[in-house]
């Protein structure tokens, strides 16, 4: 059993006026099989956070900590947080031109593990992950993300997610810009790995869509860069029915 724990956490971004502070003192604690889903309008901080949590060099924590099973998860870098088992899905992955899928998955496997994975189980592996998530088996030739639609490269993280087994994902709007059919695939996926790692997953989102295939255990409604309300299930279909004017009024007001 694992435990992200989030205390008080303030979190500025730097832009040209200066620092802006975004998260404003948020609380959460995330446990090994159990999924939140962190939702709310545009501009509230949701995307900040899983920027923080990974280790953005963008955004800056002014306040709090982040805890797995007690390590301090701020005074880690990047690759150390990823080899600590947190994972996140990007909310628009970036390409990486002249290195295959097949060799990123490797190699990236192969750092966080400490160890190269046996070629002859490893493929074997890739290959079923790839053909539960519908992807064509010459995609582990392409570039990371070049050219790929937005169905390819939303798989795509969802493939590293199914590899990596992480303790923890955050997955940052996973299901933007998605149709029925790559959203039905790509939850398949996240609750297959739940089912086979029991990881941690943290799930952000604008929409309710999503979690009629990824059931959360709780819905956190995110407002002005703190936690507005919390609740279970229920919580996302008020949502669903009255938005999010009752927290907001006339609408966000962060960037």
């Amino acid at each position: 059993m694992s435990t992200l724990e989030i205390r008080d956490l303030h979190v500025s971004v730097e832009t040209k006026e200066g620092p802006k502070p975004i998260l404003r003192g948020v609380d959460l604690t995330i446990r090994s099989g159990e999924t939140h889903a962190i939702m709310g309008p545009n501009g509230s901080g949701k995307s900040t956070l899983a920027s923080a949590l990974a280790g953005h060099p963008k955004y800056t924590v002014t306040g709090g900590t982040v805890t797995l099973d007690g390590e301090d998860v701020l005074a880690m870098s990047v690759d150390e947080r990823a080899r600590a088992g947190l994972f996140l899905a990007m909310q628009y992955p970036v390409e990486v031109p002249g290195v295959s899928v097949a060799n990123f998955l490797r190699t990236a496997k192969t750092a966080i593990a400490g160890e190269a994975p046996s070629l002859r189980a490893w493929g074997k592996e890739v290959r079923g992950a790839m053909e539960n998530l519908r992807i064509d088996p010459a995609f582990a030739e392409r570039s990371v993300n070049e050219g790929f639609s937005g169905g390819e490269k939303k798989r795509h993280e969802i493939l590293q997610l199914e590899l990596f087994k992480p303790h923890f994902a955050i997955l940052d709007e996973t299901d933007s810009g998605l149709d029925v059919d790559a959203l039905r695939i790509v939850s398949e996926g996240v609750n297959r790995a739940k089912e086979t790692t029991d990881v941690g997953v943290l799930l952000i989102t604008h929409y309710t869509r999503i979690l009629r295939y990824i059931k959360p255990d709780f819905v956190h409604v995110f407002v002005d860069g703190k936690i507005a309300e919390e609740g279970g299930p229920e919580l996302a279909e008020r949502l669903e029915d009255e938005g999010y004017d009752r927290y907001v009024g006339t609408g966000a007001t962060m960037a």
